[in-house]
């Protein structure tokens, strides 16, 4: 099953979707797909923070920052049948495959993600996403920034769109829809 987990920053969705992995694993593999690349101070103390909250759920921790579609072959095959992947998340993967100078990768990066989402999803139990609504603050950003949004809500609404299940977290409220 795929569900799709959406709110602001701070709004506990990081917290529900763990609580909800938990509950769907018992006794099962538990993967936590970290995609938050670790830039500077502030985001070493946010992932530090993550793996201080999450430690002791059960959680294996796999650092993908882009090219999702390897987490099968980094999981195994076998190991995936059962296994609650959760993903966290979206945004920060669809920055890294956007503004990584490295290797842009080829094509449509939303086409190019969802595909990821979707052939993941078919090979575990479960497959939670997490992505944040960066939508509301009404500030003019600059054309990279706009572009990014973009793909971003195209790749939301997408995922929403093939989800069994999408919640929005507001102040820590799940929003079921």
């Amino acid at each position: 099953m795929l569900y799709v987990v959406t709110g602001v920053s701070g709004s506990g969705k990081s917290e529900y979707a763990e609580n909800l992995a938990v509950q769907l694993a018992v006794g099962k593999p538990l993967y936590y797909v970290a995609t938050m690349k670790p830039y500077g101070q502030e985001g070493q103390a946010k992932i530090a923070r993550h793996h201080k909250l999450r430690a002791g759920k059960g959680f294996e921790t796999i650092d993908c920052y882009r090219n999702i579609a390897q987490i099968t072959d980094r999981i195994g095959e076998d190991r995936m049948k059962e296994a609650t992947v959760l993903l966290e998340c979206m945004s920060n993967l669809l920055a890294n495959e956007m503004f990584d100078e490295t290797d842009a990768a080829n094509g449509d990066l939303t086409d190019i993600l969802l595909s990821g989402m979707s052939c993941i999803s078919r090979q575990c139990k479960h497959l939670i996403v997490v992505t944040n609504e960066v939508f509301a603050d009404g500030i003019e950003y600059a054309p990279e920034t706009k572009e990014y949004m973009r793909q971003l809500g195209r790749l939301n609404r997408q995922l929403a769109g093939m989800a069994d299940e999408a919640v929005e977290v507001v102040y820590g409220i799940p929003m079921r829809f």
